[in-house]
Parts: structure tokens; C-alpha cells; sequence
């Protein structure tokens, strides 16, 4: 799909005339393949939608794009207007999570349900290590430089204890491209507060309730387990699955669990 001017691949299943889907939105460094089972777990009672966002996966890169939050999520909203999709089931993971909400805070009439994978609205959040080095100029630039595939893959067993599908991380190691990290860099550095921005999402967000389902790999270094509960303050919340074995990619290192939990609960929202 080309969305202003922007070339994405794009994921589907089920009925691509229905206005309401599943949207999946994946984070840093992630792609549209991360949700291909829970994709195809969806496209047996509705729609199912997952894009390569902009500096990301095989997405275009184009050095001109604004990849902050705002940038990103803009795209988001004009990518579903493009699909037509008048009612969005969002299913988030990572920084999708930021793009996500930040286009529901914009247009809350048009989300029907939130799912939140190891991301959420996240009071008093600090960056992880990671992060404060990309946000470093020069720094970012230098661990990017050294960022080899070998580094990346010890970094992904760091980040998830559970194992990875075969050629998973190979594929975010091919995808991990000049472009993508120059993306990341610019993301990092434009967001600024964590803790901030969580305060303006809730502040738009919390008063409408909108009914959600929380999955959180428990051994997650990025974005602790502790904030799993704490998205209750601010949604309907359906369940808190807490996922003891898994890191920060649970859909990746344990999908069985991961959809066991998210299938049931869109299903039940999209029947409704």
C-alpha cells in the first residue's frame, strides 16, 4: 500500500471490505511479521490488518519523514483511512504502543477495543539503557555503527529468555538496515519524556474506558511487568495476562499463549 507517498508492505486477512479490524501495530525494530499467527487467528471471524510503518522492516525509509510519535501516528491514522477502516480493534507492541494511543487520544470514536503487548500508558516510566544511548548524539550514531548482527542477536537473547522461531531474528537482523536506524535514532530523540507523554495519553484517554486486554512477557529488561497492572487506572481492562516465561516479544517467543488470550477476546469484541 502507498500512503502519502510511502510504499508498505501490508499484511490482511479476513473480509477486506469489512470497515472494522484487527489493526496490529509493531515497535522498534519490528515489522508487519510479527503478528503473522495472531493475523491469522483473526481472519477467521473478521478483519486483520498489520503494516510495516514507515523506517521500518521493508517500509520505505525516506530521510525527510518525521519519525517522532506524532509523525508515526499521523501515518497510522491516514494508512486506516486509506484502508477504510472506520473502526479499529488496536493491537499494540512496543512503540506501537505511543503510535497507537496517541491516534486514539485523536479519535477515540473510532476505537472499538486496545490491546496492549508489554506497552501501555507508563506513569513514571524511565528509559532503559538502551535508550539513553541513542538518545546521546554521536554516542547513538557510534552503538548504531557497531550494532553488527552478531550484537543484535545477543541483544535479542537478552531481551527474550524464551527462544526465537528460526529465522526470526535473521530477518530483523536483514531489516535493521542504514535506513531503520537512522529512524530509530530520530524516534528516540524526538519523544523526549515517557512519564509526560503517559500523562497527556491518560489525560485524553482514561475518562472513556475503553475496554483493553493487557499480555506482558513477565521477563521483559525494557518496559517492566509492573506496569502491566497499572493499565487498569486507565481502561476497561478484560484480563492482565501475565506471561512468566517471556520477554519483551511474547508473541514471538510463545504465540500459542499469546493467542489463546488475544483471539477470545476479539472475537468476543468484534461479535459485539
Amino acid at each position: 500500500m502507498t500512503v502519502a507517498g510511502i510504499r508498505s508492505p501490508l499484511l490482511c486477512s479476513g473480509d477486506s471490505q469489512a470497515n472494522e479490524a484487527a489493526v496490529f501495530v509493531h515497535g522498534n525494530p519490528g515489522w508487519s511479521g510479527d503478528w503473522v499467527d495472531l493475523l491469522q487467528g483473526v481472519g477467521s471471524f473478521g478483519r486483520g490488518l498489520a503494516m510495516d510503518m514507515p523506517g521500518f522492516g521493508r517500509a520505505d525509509k525516506p530521510r525527510d519523514f518525521d519519525y517522532s510519535v506524532t509523525g508515526l501516528s499521523t501515518h497510522l491514522g491516514r494508512l486506516l483511512d486509506v484502508a477504510r477502516v472506520e473502526r479499529a480493534h488496536l493491537v499494540l507492541h512496543d512503540f506501537g504502543g505511543p503510535w497507537g494511543l496517541a491516534w486514539a487520544a485523536r479519535n477515540v470514536a473510532r476505537v472499538a477495543s486496545v490491546t496492549l503487548i508489554n506497552v501501555g500508558i507508563l506513569p513514571g516510566y524511565r528509559w532503559h539503557a538502551m535508550a539513553r544511548l541513542w538518545r546521546t548524539p554521536v554516542v547513538g550514531e557510534m552503538v548504531m555503527a557497531a550494532t553488527t548482527p552478531a550484537v543484535l542477536k545477543l541483544a535479542m537473547r537478552y531481551a527474550n529468555p524464551r527462544s526465537f522461531p528460526a529465522g526470526y531474528v535473521q530477518e530483523m537482523c536483514d531489516n535493521f538496515d542504514s535506513g531503520t536506524r537512522r529512524a530509530v535514532l530520530e524516534l528516540y530523540r524526538s519523544t523526549g519524556d515517557i512519564s509526560a507523554m503517559s500523562s497527556r495519553l491518560a489525560a485524553a484517554l482514561a475518562h472513556h474506558r475503553l475496554p483493553a486486554l493487557v499480555v506482558w512477557g513477565a521477563r521483559d529488561p525494557y518496559v517492566p511487568v509492573r506496569f502491566a497492572e497499572v493499565q487498569r487506572r486507565f481502561f476497561a481492562v478484560d484480563r492482565v495476562v501475565r506471561l512468566e516465561g517471556s520477554g519483551h516479544w511474547p508473541m514471538i517467543d510463545n504465540p500459542g499463549a499469546v493467542g489463546s488470550a488475544v483471539i477470545p477476546f476479539l472475537r468476543e469484541r468484534a461479535a459485539r
